[in-house]
């Protein structure tokens, strides 16, 4: 029954944001009402993780169809732009974390993980396994980053161009490629590699296209409504009343980072459009520090250049975990060595006194 209601809630919002024209209207709308449901209504929510995977999946899938191999013809100056974009980005994400820890009171590295765009769960893992314990706090500013970002980057890139209408057929071969992606992120998700559920099909399919001269289906914009709304129903039950029952300088301090983190890609997305002479709308979200499946829902939505858009933001998402994660992790052992160090000193001289 809970379930149900969150299916039901889920149409609903879909359906009003359609006839508003709303970008994303199918993934945009049952959050909303779900987030203001959650805070309205007692009874108890439920939406199996299972399926907003899948829906991840299905966009996966559809980018991989789609991808534009090409790109890989000039991939030695796409690396140095993503590289770049990524340093700014991170390093910019790492300077606001610094000025919102001044505020909120919250230890830096706690607001440095709250601030940093990578894959939510991945995050709050790493947090639990450092013995960080503001993990809460942490978890509340990936989710309102992503909320936000959701919410407002849509009305950003809004009024461009309508995207595909979705007008291919279904198809027993495109079951059998959708059963074979969720099998293969479903493999690499065990291996924990990153975000399985929406890069694993991309790659799968790009090393299909390259090595076989199969004529690949597309998928039918039915298949996609279905795959916003159960991602959509995924993201709006995050936010329950639960997780705003922190501080008010930590719930203000949240909001400041995730609008500064908009600010600060809104003007890197600009040194990309200059480097690579891309649409604002592509450079926009390829650097927006959203959720990848997400962004590339919206590139779709507004013609924007998918595969760029995915590429960018799958290098940074890699980049996080290859690099930022572990650099953390080491900053963070030498700190508290560092402050055992002190503490023992501190401790000898008290005793010698």
């Amino acid at each position: 029954m809970a379930m149900i209601k969150v299916l039901m809630l889920s149409i609903i919002g879909g359906y009003i944001f359609s006839k508003l024209h709303i970008p994303i209207p199918w993934m945009l709308g049952p959050i909303v009402v779900l987030i203001i449901t959650q805070f309205i209504h007692k009874g108890e929510l439920k939406w199996p993780r299972q399926l907003g995977d899948l829906g991840v999946v299905i966009v996966g899938t559809g980018i991989g169809l789609r991808f534009n191999i090409h790109l890989f013809e000039s991939a030695g100056f796409i690396l140095l732009y993503m590289f770049l974009l990524n340093v700014i980005l991170i390093g910019g994400a790492v300077g606001i974390a610094y000025l919102i820890s001044r505020f909120s009171k919250m230890p830096l590295r706690a607001s440095v993980l709250g601030a940093i765009p990578g894959g939510l769960s991945q995050t709050v893992l790493f947090a639990e396994r450092e013995n960080i314990g503001e993990v809460g706090s942490i978890f509340y500013f990936q989710v309102i980053r992503l909320l936000l970002v959701v919410m407002i980057v849509p009305f950003i890139v809004a009024g461009q161009a309508a995207g595909q209408t979705g007008d291919a057929k279904f198809s027993v071969s495109l079951v059998f490629i959708i059963a074979m992606t969720w099998a293969f992120s479903v493999f690499m998700d065990r291996i924990h590699f990153p975000v399985a559920q929406f890069i694993a099909p991309i790659i799968l399919l790009i090393a299909l296209q390259l090595a076989t001269p199969l004529t690949m289906p597309q998928i039918p914009g039915l298949v996609m409504v279905i795959a916003q709304l159960f991602i959509g129903a995924q993201i709006g039950l995050k936010l329950t009343p639960e997780k705003v029952q922190l501080p008010v300088r930590v719930l203000i301090g949240g909001v400041m980072s995730a609008l500064a983190l908009i600010a600060l890609t809104l003007g890197s997305s600009f040194i990309m459009s200059f480097l690579m002479d891309t649409k604002f709308t592509t450079s926009f979200l390829s650097t927006a520090p959203g959720g990848i499946d997400q962004m590339v829902l919206l590139a779709d939505a507004v013609n924007a250049d998918i595969s760029i858009v995915s590429l960018f933001q799958t290098s940074r998402l890699l980049f996080i975990f290859i690099i930022v994660m572990p650099l953390l992790k080491a900053i963070f052992r030498w700190r508290e060595k560092k402050e055992r160090i002190y503490e023992q000193k501190t401790n000898v001289e008290k005793v010698n006194v």
